[in-house]
C-alpha cells in the first residue's frame, strides 16, 4: 500500500492510501478515527452494480451499521435536488454528527457527497473512495467539493477535506475506454504544471498506461497524487498557487457547459490545455516545438484537442461566467515552458477568442 500524507499549516489532516483492492478499506476508516459510527455509502447507478455489495460488505463485516443511496449516473444529476433527497435519507435515519459518508464513485460521487457532508449538520465527516482514473488523481483530492447550479458547473461548493482517500486500481479494469482515457487529461496537466520529467515519463509509458497495467498506474497515480498534494498544502483554500491546478479548465469549462456535458471533463481538460498552450506559444512563453509536443501528447492517449459545433464568441461569453473570474477579469493559467505554469490576470478578450478559434474545427 502507498501512503501519502496530507498536511493544512504542518498538521496531517487525512492520508490517501493507494492499493491493489478495497480489502483494506475498513480497517483504514478505523485508523483513521471513525470506528463505532454509522455509515451512508454514496454511489451512482454506474458504479454502484460493480462495487456497492462489495464496499458494504466489508464494512458490515467490520461492525458499521451501513446505508446506501444511489443516485442516476451523470454530470446532469450534480445538483441540488439530488442533494436533497440525500439530506432526506440522512434525516430519516437518524444521522449525527459523529457518523460518516462514504464517497464511491468518479467526481461527480465525490463532489457531490462532499458537498453533502460540508452542509449536513454545519459539517460531517466523509471518505473518498474514487473508482475513476481522474477522479483518483483530482477531484477526490483537495477538499473542493460543490454541485453544478443551472449548468453552471461547480458554482455552489465548499471546502470541506475528507477524512480519508482510499484508491484501489482494480477499479479501472473496469472502466469504458473513455472514461479511463479521459483521466490521462487531468495526468498530463499534472506534468506540465510542475514536472517536466513526469511529463516526459508520460510520453514514455504511455502503452504501459494504455494497457493499464497495474505497477505503472500505481506508480502515475502516486505521482499526480503528490503534485497535487504539494499544490493543496502551499494554498488550501485557492488564495493563490492552487490556481495552477485550473489550466486547461478556463476554456475547457466553457466547452463543458456548452457541449451540454456530452464531453466528459477530462477531454474537455484536454481542448482546453491546447487552446492555453497554444496562447503560451503566441505569447513567446513556450517554444512552437514544445507546442506541438504537448499537442502531438494529448492525441497519443486519443484525447481531443479541438471541438465541432461551437463558435468562439460563444466560449468567451462563457468563461466569463466561471468562478475563476476575478474583478471581471478571467484568471488564466498559461506555461512559462513545460513543468511550469503561471496565473496571468492580463488575457484579453482578443486572446481568449483566437485561442477558442484554434481549438474550433
Amino acid at each position: 500500500m502507498n501512503t501519502i500524507t496530507v498536511h493544512n499549516e504542518g498538521k496531517e489532516i487525512y492520508r490517501i492510501l493507494l492499493t491493489e483492492n478495497f480489502s483494506s478499506l475498513a480497517q483504514a476508516a478505523g485508523d483513521a478515527g471513525m470506528s463505532g459510527c454509522r455509515l451512508c455509502i454514496v454511489s451512482d447507478a454506474n458504479t454502484a452494480p460493480l462495487y456497492l455489495d462489495e464496499v458494504s460488505q466489508l464494512f458490515k463485516s467490520a461492525g458499521y451499521p451501513v446505508f446506501t443511496f444511489v443516485f442516476p449516473a451523470g454530470e446532469q444529476n450534480k445538483n441540488l435536488n439530488v442533494v436533497m433527497d440525500l439530506y432526506e435519507q440522512l434525516v430519516l435515519n437518524h444521522f449525527e454528527r459523529g457518523d460518516v459518508l462514504v464517497a464511491l464513485g468518479g467526481g461527480v460521487v465525490g463532489d457531490l457527497t462532499g458537498f453533502a457532508a460540508a452542509t449536513f449538520l454545519r459539517g460531517i465527516r466523509f471518505i473518498q473512495v474514487p473508482t475513476t482514473l481522474l477522479s483518483q488523481v483530482d477531484s477526490s483530492i483537495g477538499g473542493k467539493t460543490g454541485v453544478d447550479f443551472r449548468a453552471y458547473k461547480n458554482m455552489v461548493g465548499a471546502f470541506h477535506m475528507p477524512s480519508l482517500v482510499y484508491s484501489s486500481v482494480a477499479t479501472l479494469q473496469t472502466l469504458p475506454e473513455r472514461i479511463y482515457r479521459e483521466g490521462m487529461g487531468e495526468i498530463i496537466k499534472h506534468g506540465l504544471i510542475r514536472d517536466r520529467a513526469y511529463y516526459e515519463l508520460l510520453k514514455e509509458k504511455y502503452e504501459d498506461v494504455l494497457r493499464r497495467d497495474p505497477d505503472t498506474m500505481l506508480s502515475i497515480i502516486s505521482r499526480s497524487c503528490q503534485i497535487k498534494r504539494e499544490v493543496v498544502e502551499n494554498d488550501p483554500h485557492e488564495k493563490n498557487i492552487r490556481a495552477l491546478l485550473n489550466f486547461g479548465h478556463t476554456i475547457g469549462h466553457a466547452v463543458e457547459k456548452l457541449m451540454s456535458f456530452k464531453m466528459y471533463h477530462g477531454e474537455c481538460v484536454a481542448v482546453g490545455m491546447a487552446a492555453a498552450s497554444w496562447l503560451s506559444f503566441k505569447r513567446g512563453m513556450i517554444s512552437e516545438e514544445d507546442y506541438q509536443d504537448i499537442i502531438d501528447t494529448i492525441r497519443s492517449y486519443d484525447l481531443p484537442v479541438a471541438v465541432h459545433g461551437l463558435y468562439a464568441e460563444d466560449i468567451l461569453r462563457t468563461t466569463k461566467s466561471d468562478k475563476k473570474v476575478e474583478n471581471g477579469h478571467v484568471k488564466f493559467i498559461l506555461l512559462e515552458g513545460i513543468g511550469n505554469a503561471v496565473v496571468c490576470h492580463d488575457v484579453t478578450d482578443e486572446e481568449i477568442l483566437a485561442a477558442a478559434g484554434e481549438i474550433l474545427h
